[in-house]
Order: C-alpha cells, then structure tokens, then sequence
C-alpha cells in the first residue's frame, strides 16, 4: 500500500534486538532476563528478518548460516512507546510464535504464512517481545497418516507446520532454516488519519475500466466528502460508517495492461483527494485450452500469449526479505532477456508486495503456487481453517496487482504420489480441488487456477500428471534424462511449467566466491543441484550434451584444459536452451509456454539458476535471450527439407521486413543466400522455408551428405525494409563442434557516454559465442554470435554499487585463438 507517510503505519523496523536460547529454555521474557543476565547476548536484528540475517548482520560468514534455527528458540524485543489504542500488525512469522507486550502474552501463531493483528492499549514506553520457538514438537505431533513420503524435504511431518521448505532441502538450497520476523511489523494508531486498509477491486467494462475501492481508517474520521481520482476517471466515495469509505470510479477507454512482450505494462495512479493510494492495471486474462480441451495458453485481453520465464527461488535466502533495489535489478533482467512470466514455486513462499509492485512496472507475468509442495496434506478442521485464512489474506493482498496471472495449488503433489503408483483418486485432495479454487473464486475471479504443477488437463483422469501432451508438464526430457532435439517435438508439450535444468556454470567472478573453483573438486560439487537419491547430478547433464554436440573428451579437457571446460560449459546450455525455445516458438508447435528452473541460485557454484548468486547474468539467460525476443527469427533444421525460417511477430504492429539468408565456408566466404520481403502481420509467426529463399537446390543443413559440407554456417537477418535496422539475427551450424580455433579479427573498443562505459566489438570471420569478461563489469548483452564484418555494442553494467574503476578485461568468442583485451583510459 503506497500511501503518504501521514497516513502510513509506522513500520518498527529500527532498535530490534535478537538472541538465541535452547528450545523450551525461557518460558516468558522475565525468564529470558533471567538465564541471560547481561546483555552480552543480545544482537542487534534486521526486522523485516530472521535470526539468520541477524547474525550475518553481526558478522557471521554465510557458509556458517546453513544451521537448522527452526529447531530453537529464539527471542527478538523493541521498545514501543505512544499513548491511547493501537493496533500492531504482523505480516509474517516464521513459524511457531509468541507475542507479547512486556509481561503480557497477547497471541500465538502456528503459521508462517498468515498476518495477525493484535489491538492494544498504550500508557507511555512498552516492550515487545517475540519469541520464536521450536518447530520441533509440531513434527513429532500425531496428524494422521501420510499416504506417500517424498524425498523432497526432510522430515516427511514438514507436512503439517505451515512453513517454507526453503532450508529443509538438503541438496537443493542451503539449509538455512527460516526463523523470526520475515516480513514487516508495522504499528497502526499514531495519527488520527491512518489508513488501516485499502482495498482494490478492478475489472474492465467494454473499452472501460473499472475500479472499486475500500478505504478503511483506523480512527474514526469525520464524514467529509472525498474524491476518487484513477486516470482520467473520478468519483464521490461514500462513507458507509465512521471507519470505511467506499466507491467507484469508471476510466474511459483505459490503456490495458499488458505483459511486456506483447505491449505495455499500462498503469494508473489512484489517489483519494490528497492521498496516493497507489497504482493499478487493468486486464482480462483467460485460458485457451485448444480444441480437444487438453491444452493451456494464457491470453491477455484476448492476445494469446507465449509465456516464457523461470521459477523463483528467494532473492535473499537468508532473510526471505530483499530490497527494492536488489528487485528492480532482477527484473530488468528478466525483461531483457524477453522473459514475461516468473514462477513462485510451491517450495518457497509468498513474495511481498514489492516483489508485485516491480512486476506490474515491468510488464510480467506472476504464476503463484501456493506454498504446498509434494506432501500428503492433512484433512483435518484445523488445518483447513488455517489454510483458508492463509490463502484468503494472500488473495487480499495482492487483489490489485494487475501481474498475478495464474494461482497454483502446489508443486508436484500429483506428480509424486503418482510416481509412487498411487492411482488417480488417491492424490485428489480437498485443498487443491474445493478448498484453494472456491477462495479464489471469492477473491479473485480474474486469475487462472491451475490444481497443481505438474497436472492433466481438466476432466483428464487416466493420464499421467506429468504427461506432456495435455495439461501442465514439467519437461525435463531434455535435458535432465538425455533425450536428444527431436524429443522436443515428439513429446508435443502443451505448457511446461518447469523445464530445462541445467548446472550452469557462473561467470568467473561468482566461481572466485568457492572455496575451490576447479569442477568435480567435492567442495564444486556441494554447489552442482541433484535429485534426491539420483546417482547423478546436473553437471552429468550438461557435460552429456557437451560431448554429444560439440564431440569433446569432457573428463580430458576438464583436468587438462579446466578453463576451456569452463568456457564451453557456458555455450553449451545457451545452445541447448536456444534449440528447444526455438522449437516452441515455431509455426505449428502445439506448446503456449516454458518456465526455466530456476532464475536465481540461492548459493555459490553451478546452479539450476540462470542468474548467479551475485546478481550477474549467466550464459543461460544470454541464450534465452537470444530466442525470446516480441520480434524473433529462429532457425529450425527439417533435415532433407532443409531449414526453416520463423518468423515472430508479438506486438500489435505490421512490420515489413525483409529476410536475408547467408551460408558461409570458413567463417567468412559467402557460398550461397538469398533473400525476400515479407510483411509480418501483427501476433503472428510465419514459415519462410530456405529452398524458397535460396531459389535452388543447396544442402543447407547437410542431410544429403553428397561429399563435403559446403559451409559451416548459415546467418540469418530480419531487417526493417524502411530503416534499415536489424531486428533479429539467427544462425545454424551443421555440424555444432567447434573444430580447431582460429585467428578470426575479433577487436574491441571501449566507450562512455551519458548512460555510462560500452564495448564496441567487431570481427573479420563469424564469431561464436562471444563474451565478455571483466572483474567489476557484466555485459548487457553477452553470450551472442556475431557475423563476419558485424560490429555490436555491448553496454556494460557495474557488479556493484561502490564500482569507481573503469572498464578492463577480455572479449572472446569460443573459436577465437585469441581474445581481445581492452582497457579504458
């Protein structure tokens, strides 16, 4: 809630203290007074926070915070001081909590994922106290018996406490068990005008959009007349008592919100006379299931939308709270790379409001599981009610966002009990079947419900959950199993809601943060992701597909040439993610999205993520990039049929373009080509074949194999016939390996302008895979080829905010002999 200051709560986020005891120790604060005596013991504590980011605070390194805290207690106190009725508000706590106000216990809590707020009487200074217990006797407690027992998370009685899976995972994340105040603890009362609500309903009407507001206040207020304002819309809101305004506010022809891809991400400011309430989208989302009723594409104010992404994991693992600045970064990111949709993933938590604010800003897509993962889950009364509250004040909160496309009962709770050989019926539980989509029914209506990911398509009883021709499926055909290319098409995934895992190796500044950097040393592998009880890990994967495509000796090259290793570990999954998004997007394809595991690691090394633990992009989002564009050419290989062209068009505008094909011998020597004009009609793709293009017979992809390959790639230019500008570039290589390198003119430049350093890089022969690598800088753009006379400028973002140096370190391609070296003046 954006509102000005006066009328805020006022969030106690200053002069927290923390300290730790054993579980069951102190039975109330003057007990904790007691067996500490001096105030050695007391930390200072970020609130929002856990005890985690309390003792990083202190100065504990971060490999030394992978502790099981939810298995003691732990205390947190603040003075409070004011004068007559207030209200305390607690957004969340993790997990098992006491609250009390000085000697006073006021409330406890049972669940990390519901806010509480406690009305209370203040006569001058007070102390709050917190304390955190022991999730330890919730799992011995008796709560039936499950039907199946995941690996997943450890202990299986994880099951009935209402806490993440974060930190229980060994081998997935840190176990860095969440424990104290994870989300803000606000105050409400200070001043006679705050606002102890907001409440946003919107909805579009024909060309118009519709807004509906409740504004509650605290105190009660005298019933003077208010104003809504919303865009060009206003409207007199009514006072329905002393406490509650109601109205609402119609927009004329309002500009609809849209995910980036596919237009803008329209917002409006809604203020009510002078106080800013915030911003809100208006759309219509609805799912296109196909003609046989199996399949699942969201459409957005009725454009059906591709959704591409990745899951989310935590921004911060150790506070579950990230800042404002650390969010924007990331969803730059995600925009730059052409994502438009971010998976929050049953094994994590609900993500704050910040986290949905920069969402609406950047035009993305929000599919939001609700936190159940893999478990049989009680059926009792009490877990219901807990579970209803939960899911109701989450559904409140984020009513306004316009980003919160798509609601999720949980992450693989079909899939497991299945693989368990559990049948149909037996995995077909009330919370995801009534319970969640009757809430959401309630509250918001306007969101897509999925029962779970992975899941058959609606009425589907006889399929497996996790099939790919119908419903949700996580796809992990390639990589994680090994199946070659042409599994991509056969399994005719409809929608993968997780798919492509990789270990994908960081850039050379994040492999400095190991203890050891040399791979299949054992402290690299605490940091390669596996699948619990799998006698493989994800390094496996990608040195799989490293051997088959580009035909190297992986454990040679590894212990004799480790950075070469490094560096086509890198190409390799921006080749491989290229080659399947590719698939998916084409004309025909039968699949209307894939959410990448995962977009961000939660610890150093070779993780699933494609942005590394230090917030710099790995070669996995540059090779999204390079497929994920609104305006795309892609090349898919046909075998005797030669290649096929793609060509993408997402946004509402014609383009005419013209294509222009290449086919190069030695990196340089144009052997064959052609070219057309064509028109790209609006949220189209089109087909324009290479035999079609070249005007006769040529063995573009070498499937007749009639003597020696002709050329060792092709480039492939969409261009705007009016200015001239590139608007997409794509290439193919017959035969993938990267051979011997070679001296190919790679040169570059550097610059400074307004907006800050670039590179200006340039190549005589076709470069493969160029990067760039520099100590306190990341490329923008990274991870691209470029053709033989190209020149591409490369803007360079500073790792962190204290950067001052200049720009310094290495272009190179991976079959480059040689890099270039720049250095700024």
């Amino acid at each position: 809630m954006q509102v000005l200051s006066a009328h805020a709560p006022l969030c106690l986020s200053e002069g927290w203290q923390c300290l730790s005891t054993p579980a069951g120790a102190c039975a109330t604060p003057a007990s904790v007074d007691a067996l500490m005596p001096t105030h050695a013991q007391w930390i200072d504590a970020p609130v929002p926070g856990t005890i985690a980011s309390a003792l990083r605070l202190s100065g504990v390194a971060d490999e030394a915070l992978a502790q099981p805290f939810a298995h003691s207690d732990h205390w947190y106190r603040v003075k409070i001081s004011g004068d007559g009725k207030r209200r305390l508000r607690f957004n969340g706590l993790a997990t098992i909590t006491e609250i009390w106000l000085d000697d006073r216990k006021l409330l406890e809590s049972d669940s990390m994922f519901i806010a509480h707020d406690v009305d209370v009487e203040l006569d001058g200074e007070h102390t709050l106290h917190l304390c955190f217990r022991s999730i330890a006797p919730a799992l011995a407690a008796k709560r039936g018996r499950a039907r199946w027992r995941p690996k997943l998370a450890q202990p299986a009685t994880l099951r009935n406490v209402r806490t993440t899976l974060l930190g229980h995972m060994s081998g997935w994340c840190p176990t860095i068990q969440p424990a104290g105040p994870w989300r803000a603890i606000e105050l409400l009362g200070a001043s006679r005008t705050c606002i102890d609500d907001v409440d946003f309903r919107t909805s579009v009407d024909g060309r118009d959009g519709i807004l509906d507001v409740t504004t509650r206040f605290f105190h009660a207020q005298e019933p003077a007349p208010l104003r809504l304002e919303c865009g060009e819309g206003q409207a007199a809101l009514q006072w329905q008592d002393a406490h509650t305004l109601t109205g609402r506010v119609r927009v004329p022809n309002v500009r609809l919100w849209f995910p980036h891809t596919h237009g803008e991400p329209s917002l409006y400011a809604v203020k009510l006379g002078d106080i800013e309430l915030g911003d809100v989208g208006f759309r219509t989302i609805e799912v296109d299931r196909g003609a046989d009723g199996k399949g699942f594409q969201l459409v957005v104010n009725g454009v059906p939308v591709f959704a591409r992404g990745a899951c989310w994991t935590s921004a911060d693992i150790v506070s579950l709270d990230a800042p404002r600045d650390k969010l924007e970064g990331i969803f730059q990111l995600i925009r730059d790379a052409g994502l438009n949709i971010v998976r929050v993933s049953g094994i994590t938590l609900y993500e704050s409001d910040t986290f949905y604010e920069l969402a609406d800003k950047h035009g993305v897509m929000i599919w939001q599981d609700f936190a159940f993962a893999n478990f049989d889950y009680p059926d009792d009364e009490a877990f219901r009610s807990s579970v209803h509250r939960e899911a109701e004040q989450f559904l409140a909160r984020t009513r306004r966002f316009a980003s919160l496309a798509v609601l999720c009962g949980g992450s693989e709770v079909h899939q497991q009990a299945a693989m368990l050989g559990l049948p149909f019926d037996a995995y077909q539980q009330r919370l995801f079947t009534e319970l969640l989509p009757n809430a959401i029914a309630a509250q918001r209506p306007d969101v897509a419900y999925v029962v779970n990911s992975p899941s058959a398509a609606p009425g589907d009883t006889v399929s497996m959950p996790f099939n790919t021709r119908g419903g949700i499926t996580h796809y992990y055909g390639v990589p994680a199993y090994q199946r070659w290319f042409d599994d991509v098409r056969r399994a005719q995934v409809r929608f993968a809601s997780e798919c492509l895992a990789f270990a994908n190796v960081p850039d050379d500044v994040a492999l400095r943060a190991l203890p050891n950097p040399r791979a299949h040393e054992p402290r690299w592998k605490a940091g390669v992701p596996r699948d619990p009880g799998s006698a493989w890990d994800f390094d496996d994967v990608r040195e799989h597909y490293m051997q088959s495509l580009y035909r190297v000796d992986v454990p040679r090259l590894r212990y004799e040439n480790p950075e070469r290793y490094l560096e086509l570990s890198r190409a390799i999954v921006a080749d491989v993610i290229g080659a399947v998004f590719s698939e998916w997007r084409r004309e025909g394809s039968t699949c209307a999205g894939g959410i990448v595991w995962n977009l961000l690691d939660v610890r150093p090394g070779a993780g699933w993520a494609v942005i590394d633990v230090l917030g710099a992009p790995k070669s996995a989002l540059h090779g999204l990039a390079r497929v994920l564009q609104p305006v795309q050419a892609l090349i898919l290989d046909e075998g005797l049929d030669g290649l096929d062209v793609h060509l993408v068009n997402e946004t509402a505008r014609e383009i005419r373009a013209r294509v222009e094909l290449t086919c190069l011998r030695e990196g340089a020597v144009r052997v064959a080509g052609g070219s057309c004009d064509i028109v790209l009609r609006p949220r189209s793709v089109q087909r324009v074949s290479s035999n079609a293009l070249i005007g006769a017979f040529f063995d573009i992809a070498y499937a007749y194999r009639f003597g020696p390959r002709a050329h060792d790639a092709t480039h492939v230019v969409l261009r705007d016939v009016e200015t001239g500008d590139v608007l997409s570039e794509a290439f193919h290589f017959p035969d993938p390996s990267m051979g011997e390198r070679r001296d190919i003119g790679l040169k570059v430049s550097v610059e400074k302008d307004d907006e800050g350093w670039s590179l200006v890089v340039e190549t005589a022969q076709l470069a493969r895979w160029v990067h760039v690598v520099d100590p306190n800088y990341h490329a923008r753009i990274d991870w691209f080829h470029l053709a033989p006379g190209g020149t591409k400028r490369i803007p360079l973002v500073a790792r962190h905010a204290n950067v001052r140096a200049a720009p310094e370190g290495d272009v190179c391609a991976v079959n480059a002999l040689r890099s270039a070296t720049y250095r700024a003046a």
